[in-house]
């Protein structure tokens, strides 16, 4: 199985683009597929720079509903006719962040919700042998305080997200099971405990984003966060690689609990399994 990381807020050659989003290329057995779309066209532009065929993806997953991850969604319409496109029930939904300048839609485009190519995930749901979708996930630790400024309208008013919109993606090939997700909004130690409630083991590679940037400031109530997290990790036999909204500070701290068991995951970066 082979990884590829297409768009991320970092990029390791100068022949790639980087913007505020995430991408990630995945060829397994059965399958080519992408996981997000990024928050623009620059995926597309990525993927030929790497000698990727967009023509020939199968599956798109759509982790959630902001536009970081699915902004580029149009774009691989415009390019690709054959792909099945798997989104959680929810994801078009009002989706903003509160911000300096004030607060600001960061959802999907509304007009492609009802393309045929869509198919909109109400649960979880097995794809095929190697490919399951779950979104089942139990918040038994705190959402980190990064989410807070995130918002769903409902009426006239902006209420604190539950990211039921959310849905994470669980490969499984030769034996080795591999978890990704977007930004992990509703937790990464928490979809990971829901991960081992379904497949029964921990699992070997987690790719996703933990939503931690802002909390490498250097702040007591950071570092306390940061470092229950760090050996809430490191009980897991596994292989960490993150990225987009993890942040550069936050990951260093990660890195100096987790060692090489932590790596981050750059536009061009490439995991062979």
């Amino acid at each position: 199985m082979k990884i590829v990381s297409l768009v991320d807020n970092i990029s390791n050659r100068e022949d790639l683009g980087c913007e505020h989003g995430l991408s990630l290329y995945i060829e397994t057995n059965n399958h080519k597929l992408l996981f997000d779309v990024g928050a623009s066209s620059l995926f597309i532009e990525n993927a030929k720079a790497l000698g990727i065929n967009l023509k020939e993806v199968d599956t798109v997953i759509l982790s959630h509903g902001h536009y970081d991850h699915g902004g580029g969604l149009k774009a691989f319409l415009d390019i690709n006719y054959k792909a099945v496109i798997y989104i959680k029930k929810g994801a078009f939904g009002d989706y903003y962040s509160e911000r300096t300048s004030g607060i600001e839609y960061i959802g999907l485009d509304k007009s492609l919700a009802k393309s045929s190519r869509i198919k909109l995930v109400d649960s979880d749901i097995v794809i095929d042998d190697e490919l399951k979708l779950f979104s089942s996930v139990k918040i038994l630790e705190d959402r980190f305080s990064t989410n807070k400024r995130l918002k769903v309208q409902v009426g006239a008013e902006y209420k604190e997200d539950d990211f039921l919109h959310e849905q994470n993606l669980v490969i499984t090939l030769n034996g080795t099971k591999i978890l990704i997700a977007g930004c992990a909004h509703n937790g990464i130690t928490n979809i990971i405990k829901r991960f081992i409630e379904i497949e029964g083991e921990e699992p070997d590679y987690v790719i996703s984003g933990f939503h931690l940037s802002g909390l490498g400031s250097g702040k007591d109530e950071d570092i306390t966060v940061l470092q229950r997290l760090g050996k809430s990790l490191n009980k897991q036999d596994t292989k960490y690689y993150t990225c987009h909204c993890t942040g550069v500070e936050p990951y260093k701290m990660l890195k100096e609990a987790l060692k090489d068991k932590l790596e981050y995951f750059s536009a061009g970066d490439m995991l062979n399994i």
